[in-house]
């Protein structure tokens, strides 16, 4: 059947970008502009979502909720496609 491949796929792709997630909030905390080659690779990977998320609910209290909105909703498809698949 191709659904399991493709679901699979899906769940390590998306766990990949929940990683480069977690890299990039790390990396901002230590270096807040990416100058690193790993921080700017996570910038690009992650800020097509990220920055959507930010013009709809801006920063709270100087923290970005968009990283919370974007896991969330992430790790919310990777446990729907788990449990479809």
């Amino acid at each position: 059947m191709i659904v399991a491949p493709v679901a699979l796929l899906i769940e390590v792709v998306g766990y990949l970008f929940l990683l480069c997630l977690i890299v990039r909030a790390v990396f901002s905390w230590i270096e807040p502009y990416p100058r690193n080659r790993i921080h700017r690779l996570t910038f690009e990977v992650t800020e097509p979502l990220l920055a959507p998320v930010r013009r709809w609910v801006p920063p709270v209290g100087g923290f970005d909720i968009a990283y919370l909105i974007v896991f969330i909703g992430v790790s919310f498809v990777i446990q729907l496609v788990g449990r479809l698949s």
